[in-house]
């Protein structure tokens, strides 16, 4: 008898998230298991109780997902998982928290292909700013442009030592070359965009962090992508269904185009499903992070 597909799911929240859930479930495993509060010191032995309780056959049938709100946190996580694995014993992972590898893969590779189809440039060389550049998914977003050739600085609103330490921190540990910064006010943002290629706006829904003044100090904008999907939307003029219109109110960078929340969505939400399949199909174990979510990505665009 076939044994049945099993997602355990690991999260150092009180609560594992209720989107994740439903993405495994549509995703095609069959039994899911949700652990909350789990901490670093506990995935070893949650592993491998996962790994030898099913067998060489069972394991294949078998995954792991991680979850929570710190990158960080998850990649270390993910890391120990892999270290624990007992070949033929081993099991494929996906590290995700708060979306913030598929949701900056796909913003990533939205902004990539309005780049080539509206502009004929590719990500390297170009300049690119991330407002809410020290959260998950703004970090997870500039690591990935950074990796593909953006010279990135990520934006802290108040501090610019938050934004220096997590620049530090991820250079060290994903061979990223960010550059940290803040902007606490109007004038700093527009200091920032009057020389970006690229905007990324990854900071807290709700809150418009781009106002039109702001827009028009942009030189040499091409590409703005905002996943704000809360009014007031992030970017002034980016609807959550533009996917490449043209950013109206970046008067002084003609050709300028935006992406909204529900575009990035929309490939978001294809991408992570594709991901969790991929943990029940993959021939051998995978240990997936936002590096083979851009990848995936850039196919799916």
């Amino acid at each position: 008898m076939e044994k049945r597909t099993v997602l355990h799911m690991f999260d150092p929240m009180p609560h594992v998230s209720p989107f994740d859930i439903n993405m495994a479930v549509d995703s095609g495993f069959e039994s899911i298991f949700t652990y909350n509060n789990v901490a670093l010191e506990q995935i070893n032995g949650l592993v491998q109780d996962a790994i030898f309780s099913r067998g060489p056959a069972g394991v294949k049938r078998t995954g792991l997902f991680i979850g929570g709100r710190d990158l960080g946190l998850a990649l270390n996580m993910l890391d120990i998982a892999k270290n624990a694995m007992v070949p033929p014993f081993e099991v494929s992972v996906l590290a995700d928290p708060s979306g913030a590898c598929t949701t900056a893969a796909a913003l990533v590779a939205c902004v990539e292909k309005q780049l080539r189809v509206k502009h004929g440039v590719g990500l390297e060389g170009l300049c690119g700013v991330v407002y809410g550049g020290t959260g998950p998914v703004g970090i997870a977003t500039a690591v990935i442009a950074s990796l593909a050739g953006v010279d990135v600085k990520i934006v802290d609103p108040f501090n610019i030592n938050t934004a220096l330490e997590k620049a530090d921190e991820y250079n060290a540990r994903c061979g990223a070359k960010l550059k940290g910064t803040y902007a606490s006010s109007d004038a700093d943002k527009a200091r920032l965009i009057a020389h970006a290629d690229i905007v990324f706006c990854t900071a807290k829904a709700g809150v418009q962090v781009l106002n039109a003044d702001i827009l028009g100090d942009a030189k040499q904008l091409k590409v703005a992508g905002d996943i704000n999907a809360v009014p007031p939307l992030g970017i002034e003029g980016v609807k959550r269904m533009h996917n490449g219109e043209p950013l109206v109110h970046a008067v002084n960078s003609p050709g300028a185009v935006g992406i909204g929340s529900l575009a990035v969505g929309d490939v978001k939400y294809k991408l992570q499903h594709a991901l969790l399949a991929y943990l029940l199909t993959a021939e051998k174990p995978v240990f997936l992070d936002f590096r083979e979510a851009f990848e995936r990505a850039r196919e799916l665009v």
